[in-house]
């Protein structure tokens, strides 16, 4: 008797550590879910500089190929906005804000009109075709809304109940596996997705991030996404830098953030009375307003603006100009309604003013498109503490720690003052009261007895 006891209790005490065979597949549903992410994250990447690659040969074959963008990129982005909102809707802009309004909704049949496989594959192709027409997007952004997308679809096949982590861990891990920063993942779920620090959902982000980042690393090998640099403020002008760069990085990023939420309700309002006519319509007038930018700047505001950002980081400075180019070019990339990210834009407005501060007070231009950066990024999302470890990961520039930090809390903090709203959660809303109003409509509809 004493040793069927001993027996129970040892079963008993086995299962609590090792689990059931139901709780084994869900971990084994999961970490291949976690594991898919970061392979279609690489793929992704691979394809979007394919098609950026593909734009420029086309752009830069023929005596007139340099005005082909006054033709493909408004038909572009026309196509574009007409696919996104006629076969994949709600895959339009970044897609950030979809994750962060799925995590707010509680029924699953919402969630699924903003994060789905099918939903994740227009993401993806339309973010390519945008590039292939010369678009001021990232595919970074979309990248979060891809994962989240996988790991909401690993809930379901897997009997998952705790969807709203799952959604933070594949957001978390799409931000891993685009820029390669594992801890700038984890620091944007818990600044930017959730806003709060959640211990139960601890575990799961950590989880999807290192085998999301362990299969991209597989594919593309460690890198850090801006090479290696080591510059930090060695004068009292270099600190002087920290401040310029953070207090104009935190203005133009708060106009470019105030002026999209802004702009965007005044847009929808505007397309009413024929919803797809006038968005199309708009989203042509945005396409010109790029390829106009797009020649005046030599085609330097045309795609990511990631070979810009690095030159700058090299130490290459950029015309004084560019900054307000790129501007222009993502800002209406962004109002027009296509799929496509924000996040290397901004870098390359942020590396491009900040070299251009960096000319102006004959200071170090890598150290300068470093801190403008960090100091535009704040400013922008207003989140300092992903905006400061996403620039650390992706230069190492370990030896000015410091001054990266400084420069993200000023840039945020001046930014806060100006806006009140942060960015992607403004455009979150969006979703939220879609999916409400959807709902009420719903509730409202006579049933009809038979």
């Amino acid at each position: 008797m004493p040793s069927i006891y001993k027996k129970s209790k040892l079963l008993r005490r086995s299962r609590v550590l090792w689990g059931s065979f139901g709780l084994w597949k869900r971990r084994l549903v999961f970490w291949t879910g976690a594991i898919a992410v970061g392979l279609v994250s690489v793929l992704f990447a691979k394809l979007a500089d394919l098609a950026q690659h593909l734009f420029f040969a086309v752009r830069s074959s023929g005596e007139w190929g340099f005005l082909l963008p006054l033709v493909l990129t408004p038909i572009g982005f026309v196509i574009c906005a007409y696919l996104a909102i006629s076969f994949f809707p709600n895959s339009q802009g970044s897609g950030i804000p979809q994750a962060i309004a799925a995590r707010h909704l509680r029924d699953d049949g919402d969630r699924s009109k903003l994060l789905s496989l099918r939903l994740a594959f227009g993401k993806i192709a339309l973010t390519i075709m945008g590039l292939l027409c010369g678009a001021s997007i990232g595919r970074e952004g979309p990248t979060v809304q891809v994962g989240a997308s996988f790991m909401l679809a690993v809930a379901r096949f897997g009997g998952i109940t705790q969807t709203r982590g799952l959604i933070l861990a594949g957001s978390a891990a799409g931000i891993a596996a685009a820029f390669n920063t594992p801890l700038a993942g984890i620091v944007f779920a818990i600044e930017e997705m959730s806003r709060t620090y959640e211990a139960r959902a601890n575990g799961v982000v950590l989880t999807a991030v290192i085998l999301s980042g362990r299969a991209a690393l597989g594919l593309s090998g460690s890198y850090n996404y801006f090479g290696t640099t080591s510059v930090a403020p060695s004068q009292l002008s270099d600190w002087g830098l920290v401040i310029v760069c953070g207090v104009t990085g935190g203005v133009i990023g708060a106009v470019f953030s105030g002026s999209a939420l802004y702009l965007g309700v005044r847009i929808r309002r505007w397309a009413q009375p024929a919803p797809l006519k006038r968005m199309l319509l708009f989203a042509g007038l945005c396409g010109v307003i790029v390829a106009i930018t797009g020649i005046v700047s030599g085609g330097s505001t045309f795609g990511t603006g990631y070979e810009q950002a690095r030159g700058a980081v090299e130490g290459h400075p950029l015309p004084l100009t560019f900054f307000i180019e790129k501007l222009v070019a993502s800002f209406a990339s962004m109002m027009s309604g296509i799929p496509g990210g924000i996040f290397a834009p901004s870098l390359a407005i942020g590396a491009g003013m900040g070299s251009t501060i960096g000319s102006l007070m004959g200071s170090s231009i890598a150290l300068a498109a470093i801190l403008g950066m960090a100091g535009y990024f704040a400013g922008v999302v207003q989140a300092p503490m992903t905006a400061f470890v996403i620039i650390l990961e992706m230069t190492g520039d370990h030896d000015a720690v410091i001054s990266i930090m400084a420069v993200s809390m000023i840039g945020y903090v001046t930014s806060r003052i100006l806006s009140r709203e942060p960015l992607y959660h403004g455009l979150s809303r969006v979703f939220i009261a879609a999916a409400i109003r959807a709902k009420r409509s719903t509730d409202r509809a006579p049933t009809i007895s038979p």
